[in-house]
């Protein structure tokens, strides 16, 4: 790769973002088509998303993910948000247009695409969320114009029943679990919750009803303790790899207005888990 006085600068601010694969990722695919940019990983502390949402406009920089935990903060800091962005209430990517900063969010296409990838479809299943947050409404977003019957489980009831009240607008039959007992009768379940992060997290519900015909879905992208549990039992699963590719690529296509390479992509995320 080569920089320039006329390379265009991409990247992602959050916190921390030092084990970010999305630089390779991103910085591959620019260089395979020969495009004249960049991608760089930009760790924004706490209390600074005001100044590091300014300097994308005044260091004229292209565009720019955004991860945790700034993807609602960062909403009232842009210009325009699409209606998208709107309805789920947060923003992972934005793209500087001569300085008028917009903000989308692809992490709920990117899902769907990666359930599309492992021959999963939703189209009239009966889907269980564990976990309310924002990762929860960009899935939840797609799943509940597609879903016979969306039900949504958290620990903390403020959070799930404002979403299932936003998502009854798309689909009358989302409503609010009141415990994982659910989960035994679902076609397909998602954890959106963090648990899985770290070695020691304990399971985000309980795996012993799990069957062979059901899919289970971890949003993070390693295959976690719940992933590796219910393939032990029989389930098809689906990590959060696929949702990292994709949603790399949508926001690829709206700073470039190119199609990426996917396969390289995905092949640089694999080689970045493995190293």
């Amino acid at each position: 790769m080569s920089i320039d006085a006329r390379t265009k600068i991409t990247g992602l601010i959050g916190y921390p973002v030092e084990h970010s694969l999305s630089p390779a990722m991103h910085n591959a695919a620019f260089e395979h088509l020969g495009l004249n940019y960049c991608y760089i990983a930009m760790p924004v502390k706490p209390g600074e998303l005001p100044d590091a949402v300014k300097g994308i406009r005044a260091l004229n920089f292209h565009g720019s993910n955004v991860t945790v935990p700034y993807k609602q903060e960062v909403i009232p800091l842009l210009d325009e948000i699409d209606d998208e962005a709107r309805f789920i209430g947060a923003v992972n990517t934005i793209k500087n247009d001569a300085g008028l900063l917009k903000g989308f969010n692809t992490d709920g296409r990117g899902f769907m695409e990666s359930l599309k990838e492992a021959g999963v479809d939703p189209l009239g299943k009966d889907v269980f969320i564990v976990g309310a947050g924002g990762a929860a409404r960009a899935v939840g977003y797609y799943l509940a114009q597609k879903a016979l019957r969306l039900r949504i489980f958290d620990v903390d009831s403020a959070k799930s029943l404002p979403l299932v009240r936003d998502l009854k607008r798309l689909n009358r039959e989302v409503m609010v679990a009141e415990d994982t007992a659910g989960i035994r009768t679902s076609d397909i379940v998602i954890n959106a919750t963090p648990l899985g992060l770290k070695r020691d997290d304990r399971l985000p519900f309980d795996t012993g009803s799990l069957g062979k015909d059901q899919v289970v879905c971890d949003l993070i992208y390693w295959d976690t303790p719940l992933i590796r549990d219910a393939r032990d039992r029989g389930c098809k699963t689906v990590n959060g790899l696929g949702m990292l590719l994709w949603q790399g690529v949508f926001a690829f296509q709206i700073w470039t207005g190119v199609v990426p390479p996917v396969d390289l992509m995905r092949d640089i995320l694999v080689k970045g888990m493995k190293g």
